[in-house]
């Protein structure tokens, strides 16, 4: 072989390993291997991650509202979606998910979870029926809230609405204290699907609670709070220290 010869060869093989090692296995790729918090983009995995537990997964409720129940989604729009997801529900256990708000998820992460959300909703309102609007009007009246309990809950809650046959109470005072109006008047407008609570259209069979009727029934329930929840013997005194009691 001659020299000359010997030198292409060289030079072939040197270039075919030249081309292959850009290639190796193992080697770092310009991106990183594993995406940084910020950049997952995929409701799939952000839901998952940050409201299947309270929600359940693919919205079908938990502990919390089911997200995909399509009178929720006919309630509850985007503005108000995007609202609660990002901010959260002050003194309850809805926290704030917006970095702005003190949360983990950036402005494009809480639009992909709206988005998500508002992907399950039907195109028309259940039955025809426009639900309340997601925010109360006013203040409500809790005396009108009073007879309107009587109508449309006492049935299944009880005549106090301490429970009932058909329902827990709802004027249990650590129940109160962890749900927010806002949230009452979702419960009451949408019911809760998976414990056969009906919605605003079937508490009593073909006649739906109006939009002032919503509102009473709120602000009665939001007068049944307590200064101090969860106190089981508000009235106990303390024994007394000279050894008596």
């Amino acid at each position: 072989m001659s020299g000359g010869d010997l030198w292409s060869r060289i030079a072939a093989v040197a270039g075919a390993l030249a081309l292959v090692s850009c290639d190796l296995p193992g080697r770092p790729g310009p991106e990183p291997e594993v995406l940084r918090p910020e950049q997952v983009l995929d409701f799939a995995t952000l839901y998952s991650q940050n409201c299947a537990g309270c929600h359940g997964e693919e919205g079908r409720g938990g502990a919390a509202v089911s997200l995909a129940d399509p009178v929720y989604l006919a309630y509850a729009d985007d503005a108000a979606v995007r609202r609660v997801t990002a901010n959260g529900v002050a003194h309850t256990l809805m926290p704030a998910f917006a970095r702005s708000a003190g949360g983990m998820l950036t402005d494009k992460q809480i639009d992909v979870l709206v988005r998500g959300i508002r992907a399950w909703a039907g195109g028309s309102a259940p039955g025809g029926l426009k639900p309340p609007a997601y925010t109360a009007a006013g203040p409500g009246d809790a005396a009108r809230g009073a007879a309107a309990y009587q109508t449309f809950c006492a049935r299944c809650h009880g005549p106090d609405g301490k429970g009932g046959s058909g329902g827990h109470s709802i004027v249990d005072g650590s129940f109160l204290a962890l749900i927010s109006d806002q949230g009452l008047r979702t419960a009451v407008v949408t019911g809760v699907p998976g414990l056969d609570a009906p919605d605003w259209r079937n508490d009593v069979p073909g006649r739906p609670m109006t939009e002032e009727e919503v509102t009473d029934v709120v602000a009665w329930l939001a007068s049944q709070r307590t200064q101090f929840p969860g106190r089981p013997y508000p009235s106990l005194q303390p024994k007394n220290q000279g050894g008596t009691q």
